[in-house]
């Protein structure tokens, strides 16, 4: 098993204890912090809300925030809603580009179950 499936295989795992706990129907936001908090307990390293700029022909046409950033090998990003837009992969593919990172995962909280709210993107 490669590393970025090992990383992302341990994201998981904090995340099922945070929906364990809190379950469905909170805002994003509470999710994220629980979140990298887990991470944080599990000694798994992080970045939460790194900036990355992205240029095209030399001009600044905006910047990017992914959620969080694990172990500099994927990018984590944090949803509470119905169910997982097609924007939502499309977002996490732009992250990635942007990050040159090839592995992201969409948690969306908001399930009943969190493991049908998980899509693993790669690149």
């Amino acid at each position: 098993m490669d590393h970025d499936h090992l990383v992302t295989d341990r994201v998981i795992g904090c995340a099922i204890e945070v929906h364990r706990a809190l379950g469905p129907g909170l805002l994003e936001r509470a999710y994220l912090l629980a979140l990298c908090a887990e991470l944080a307990h599990a000694g798994i390293a992080f970045e939460r809300e790194r900036s990355f700029a992205m240029v095209y022909r030399d001009v600044d046409v905006g910047v990017y925030i992914p959620d969080l950033i694990v172990e500099g090998k994927a990018i984590i990003e944090v949803k509470s809603v119905a169910y997982l837009e097609p924007i939502f992969t499309a977002q996490l593919v732009t992250y990635l580009r942007i990050t040159n990172l090839r592995v992201g995962l969409l948690l969306n909280f908001n399930r009943p179950k969190l493991m049908d709210g998980i899509k693993r993107i790669v690149l």
